[in-house]
């Protein structure tokens, strides 16, 4: 036990070493605040708030808020960043709203779904671990530390760019990937609360040409972010456009779709009509099926 324990207390301290070159890195071309770059606290807060959220969450030996403390921990970071810099102008703003509307919604989304559920099986036993779950709700910081890279460069930065086709542009992708999203989202969870699908699969809607359009609606809308960011961006902080690939990576490689993968062999693995819509239907980007038979399963 005291093995892991040390494991665990090492990985906590690679993992915020890592935020903090990241906030090096961001820090270049940021105004200072108290003579500390604003990108860096804005690094040091989405730490921060998850490492005080971590002492109830174990105290309790619950998940239920974690979701909805990432949420907040997005919002927090980027009001802070945009009210302590007196140069924000139009593209902070965007990028603000931006950021907002997305956490909003998913964090009240993920919130209600989990009250509902009553846990997160993820957590089951990396709760009953200070170590294990510590390095969780770090990881959580650092999550939204590489989620909000560009953004919050753009937020903290010096420079004013006049809102340009970059702007447009990003904002037009981030709404079609929230769009997707949320449709995704609403659409599973219309599925599940009909007593009729129960222990079946989801292969309608969106789902009928992706097995994780929700995932796909995720990665888009952080190209957005970082389109709109771009213009702003200069020297280190070109380190920032790691935004959508972490996500990317995280989504398809990590955490995201392999578990759900997994999970859903175990559950349906066998099963001629999953089998089917597993061979038929793409992983990740909305693609029309290789061929019908797209029916309302599990």
């Amino acid at each position: 036990m005291e093995n892991q324990t040390i494991r665990s207390l090492l990985t906590v301290l690679i993992v915020a070493l890592i935020g903090a070159g990241l906030a090096w890195a961001g820090s270049q071309g940021s105004i200072a605040v108290a003579g500390l770059p604003l990108y860096a606290v804005g690094i040091a807060l989405a730490f921060g708030i998850n490492w005080i959220a971590f002492i109830p969450a174990y105290l309790l030996r619950t998940e239920k808020f974690f979701d909805l403390t990432g949420a907040i921990t997005y919002i927090t970071v980027v009001v802070s960043a945009a009210l302590l810099n007196p140069a924000a102008d139009g593209r902070a703003i965007l990028l603000l709203g931006m950021v907002v509307i997305w956490a909003v919604r998913l964090g009240s989304f993920l919130f209600m779904r989990i009250k509902a559920a009553g846990e997160d099986r993820r957590f089951r036993e990396i709760k009953q671990s200070f170590g294990r779950f510590l390095v969780t709700w770090t990881l959580q910081g650092l999550w939204v530390s590489f989620s909000l890279a560009a953004a919050l460069a753009a937020i903290t930065s010096a420079r004013s760019i006049p809102l340009d086709a970059f702007a447009v542009s990003g904002f037009l992708i981030w709404l079609f990937g929230l769009v997707i999203e949320v449709a995704a989202d609403q659409q599973k969870s219309r599925f599940k609360a009909d007593p009729a699908n129960d222990g079946k699969f989801i292969r309608s809607g969106l789902w009928s040409w992706s097995r994780h359009p929700n995932y796909f609606g995720e990665i888009v809308l952080w190209i957005g972010v970082m389109i709109v960011a771009i213009p702003v961006l200069q020297g280190w902080q070109w380190v920032a456009l790691i935004s959508p690939i972490f996500i990317t990576l995280l989504l398809t490689r990590i955490s995201g779709i392999p578990m759900l993968e997994e999970r859903a062999d175990e559950k349906w693995g066998g099963q001629a009509d999953y089998e089917a819509y597993k061979a038929n239907t793409s992983v990740l980007i909305p693609l029309p099926p290789k061929k019908d038979g797209m029916g309302g399963g599990a």
